[in-house]
């Protein structure tokens, strides 16, 4: 028996059994998480450097891929490290600290994506009041409102966690910490106080969840109303990937936590943990760049494929590689 005082680590899920495997899932990982950085990165650089591009929409965008990025920063690189170094091991406190921000990152990205809802639930149901319910004021509020949510949150449950004797020892069933894999280690009834907590975060992501379907029962319901058939082709397409990325986002944390014992297994616990936590911040920015359609709620939706973004981006890397072939001229020519 050990109690929280005397563990100076936490044992990971190991990606693979074998060095191979391992190897092969440190360039998987290191890869989307290139990705995710260079996809979240150009759209952060590109909203914040074009007056442009400063609007509600873009605004959210900017502080989702701010929440994109964190979060995959928070678990992969300390995944790829286990993986190159074959180790599993994670000191108290970086657990303690990989805990606060994946909660906080995840929460505060669930809270702006009902913001964005509410935004489009404006733009297409009550466009004549638009510019005043969301004002730049307004826009910052919610933002901040958002973030302080998230924030406080996360502290609240990472503190009640880690408060909590662990008697079970020290080893994790994930490749990351996070709070049911810890609770699973703590003494008897000794977690009844941090499952409240948990039971009542659920509760709220749920009415946030209520709160998006109504809002797209009610923009459906108007865009039904158009009597262009392109335009409302155009409005769903810009609706229903946004659904979809939510509906993806909750039912795989919800089966992985929530599945029945029977189903449970390393392999797939491990495959629902990189679904619902390291490939959506990557998959993001990119998915959508290909398509044709107005902009919408999310990275997963808008994004590179927006005709204002794309320019911004373009202009951004046409000035950065005009400055590089300059500075290369310029230190040839002293040479």
């Amino acid at each position: 028996m050990s109690n929280s005082s005397s563990i100076r680590q936490f044992l990971l899920l190991p990606l693979a059994d074998t060095r191979q495997l391992q190897l092969l899932h440190l360039w998987l990982f290191l890869g989307i998480f290139l990705a995710a950085l260079l996809g979240n990165g150009l759209i952060i650089s590109a909203v914040a450097c074009d007056h442009h591009l400063h609007t509600p929409m873009h605004f959210f965008l900017l502080n989702l891929s701010l929440t994109d990025l964190g979060s995959i920063c928070t678990t992969v690189p300390k995944a790829m490290h286990n993986s190159l170094w074959d180790t599993t091991t994670i000191s108290y406190m970086g657990c303690a600290a990989q805990v606060f921000f994946l909660f906080f990152l995840i929460g505060t990205e669930f809270y702006l994506l009902t913001i964005m809802c509410y935004d489009r639930y404006v733009a297409i149901c009550k466009p004549l009041h638009y510019g005043t319910l969301l004002g730049s004021r307004a826009c910052a509020h919610m933002a901040a409102a958002a973030w302080a949510v998230g924030f406080l949150n996360a502290l609240l449950h990472t503190a009640n966690t880690f408060s909590l004797p662990l008697c079970q020892g020290n080893a994790l069933g994930q490749f990351f910490c996070e709070i049911p894999q810890i609770l699973k280690l703590s003494c008897s009834h000794s977690y009844l106080k941090e499952l409240g907590f948990v039971v009542v975060g659920a509760f709220f992501v749920f009415g946030c969840f209520m709160f998006i379907v109504f809002s797209y029962v009610q923009i459906f319901r108007a865009v039904l109303r158009i009597p262009s058939e392109q335009g409302r082709h155009k409005a769903f397409s810009t609706c229903l990937p946004h659904l979809a990325v939510v509906s993806l986002f909750i039912s795989t944390a919800v089966f992985a936590h929530l599945k029945p014992p029977m189903i449970s297994s390393p392999s797939l616990d491990l495959a629902l943990s990189v679904l619902y936590s390291v490939v959506p911040p990557a998959l993001n920015p990119f998915i959508y760049s290909l398509r044709n359609v107005p902009p919408a709620l999310n990275p997963f939706i808008y994004s590179l494929r927006n005709k204002e973004l794309k320019d911004a981006v373009r202009k951004m890397m046409t000035r950065c590689i005009f400055k590089v072939n300059t500075c290369l001229f310029s230190c040839a020519n002293h040479s």
